[in-house]
């Protein structure tokens, strides 16, 4: 089924391209959020009328985004965790408790903006990606230590800053990072939670 996009959509594309998609898609996600329309003749006229009132739509989303990476800027994340030997936990950093991390420190942000591949799984310092807006990602300093102790303070051997790795590391002591990953795979990146298109 061939769309017209009328919002970007991570991993689709930006709006006004013509994409092909499944209908199911289309119908239990695309159109019923008005992220995209079908591509008829009449639509592409009702798109080209719109275009003007979502491009002001799309600068005050991304005046929103900066006021979220200035809020971010210098906070750091630091979770305790027990861990046993080669530094892996006795379970996970996942993107829920990053989130839940930063609407402590005040800052709302959606777990699917976290950029996860994988929980993290071991000790370590990583740096992990925040797309709060498609052309707006925040790379946030989290820590995970061991209860008690201090970031830095973890044996040798300990995560390289890469959250692909850690989770990587947890799943050969045999956990999986799949079910968070796949809700990471989310379509709409942009700073605040979406009422696309119009």
């Amino acid at each position: 089924m061939k769309v017209i996009l009328n919002d970007y959509v991570e991993h689709l594309g930006e709006r006004g391209q013509v994409v092909e998609v499944k209908p199911g898609y289309a119908r239990n996600y695309l159109l019923p959020k008005k992220l995209a329309y079908l591509d008829t003749p009449g639509n592409r006229r009702l798109f080209e009328q719109e275009q003007k009132r979502w491009e002001e739509m799309d600068l005050r989303r991304r005046s929103a985004a900066e006021q979220v990476a200035a809020s971010l800027e210098g906070l750091e994340l630091i979770f305790e965790r027990r861990a046993g030997e080669r530094n892996v936990l006795f379970g996970s950093v996942t993107t829920a408790d990053i989130a839940a991390g930063l609407a402590e420190k005040g800052v709302e942000i959606d777990r699917r903006k976290v950029g996860l591949d994988h929980p993290i799984k071991e000790l370590g310092s990583f740096e992990v990606p925040i797309a709060i807006h498609r052309e707006i990602t925040v790379h946030l300093p989290v820590h995970v230590v061991r209860p008690g102790e201090e970031p830095g303070a973890e044996a040798p051997g300990d995560g390289d800053g890469s959250p692909a790795e850690a989770g990587a590391e947890g799943m050969e002591a045999g956990e999986t990072g799949g079910a968070d990953a796949a809700e990471n795979a989310a379509t709409d990146t942009d700073a605040v939670e979406p009422t696309a298109g119009a």
